[in-house]
């Protein structure tokens, strides 16, 4: 399944398959967000701007961000906390 995260370094949306939590351009954090890719590839040029100018503030990205739930029993999480 394909999702939606923004990373608030390089102030990039992404579409990423699974819940990654690492920018790919710039390794930071990701947010991911509660906006589905389906969603996301109907909306205008317009429309896609003023999200992206929303994620810019901190309580956009408060309000349109998601935590996946399942992160702790990922194979990833699991591997980056073993002690």
């Amino acid at each position: 399944m394909m999702y939606m995260h923004y990373c608030s370094n390089c102030q990039r949306l992404h579409m990423l398959n699974g819940h990654k939590i690492v920018c790919p351009s710039c390794e930071n954090k990701l947010a991911e967000l509660k906006l589905p890719y389906l969603v996301y590839v109907e909306m205008s040029a317009d429309d896609r701007q003023e999200l992206l100018n929303r994620l810019q503030t901190e309580e956009g990205l408060q309000e349109l961000t998601t935590t996946y739930k399942m992160l702790k029993y990922s194979k990833w999480f699991k591997e980056q906390n073993k002690y």
